[in-house]
């Protein structure tokens, strides 16, 4: 994704006091949790009227995500989603989080949905828990997914069992026809810069 600035001509120069916040994903770890919840503040200091994601990733931690969404649904500004490259397992979950109109994806880009992964070891009363936690977080972000895309609460779970839990992979299309994106391009943030001259 690029911006473009459109300058009023009758403005001999210009300088932005600060580039526009585009925030781009490509890993959900806790640095990377950090690093978006500060890119968000800084959006809603920026003076622009939407904070758009980039994301390209193959996924990683859930807690991680849970981070984001949170900063996600606590923004007073809406939030633009794009996919470039791929938005697998976590990334796929966070490109469907964006503002409803708002979702992007490149034709040649990728989703890849599937089970929320458990890499505990240990005692089996440890391993149990972590099964627990795993599925509870697992029912929490397949229906936060659901309902931005506008389907019943269990409508991602029920079609990842229906293909034996095995890693679901989605074109462009496809992902339009589950709700996923809005739109199958790659948006341009336009920054306008206008002076009048007028008589009062």
């Amino acid at each position: 994704m690029h911006y473009k600035t459109n300058i009023s001509n009758i403005l001999k120069d210009v300088e932005l006091r600060q580039d526009p916040v585009i925030i781009t994903v490509n890993e959900f770890t806790e640095e990377a949790a950090r690093d978006f919840q500060a890119a968000m503040c800084a959006g809603h200091n920026s003076g622009q009227s939407i904070i758009p994601i980039q994301i390209d990733s193959y996924g990683g931690d859930v807690y991680a995500l849970m981070s984001m969404v949170s900063s996600i649904k606590n923004s007073e500004l809406p939030v633009a989603t794009i996919i470039q490259g791929k938005a697998m397992s976590c990334g796929a979950i966070l490109a469907s989080l964006g503002t409803k109109g708002h979702r992007y994806m490149d034709p040649d880009a990728t989703i890849m949905i599937h089970d929320v992964s458990s890499l505990s070891y240990g005692k089996i009363e440890d391993l149990k828990s972590s099964v627990r936690e795993t599925e509870r977080l697992q029912q929490k972000v397949f229906e936060m997914m659901s309902e931005n895309c506008g389907k019943e609460k269990n409508y991602f779970t029920d079609l990842i069992h229906s293909k034996g839990r095995a890693d679901w992979f989605l074109e462009a299309e496809e992902a339009i026809n589950h709700g996923l994106v809005d739109h199958v391009r790659v948006p341009t943030l336009h920054i306008d810069i206008t002076a009048s001259i007028d008589l009062k």
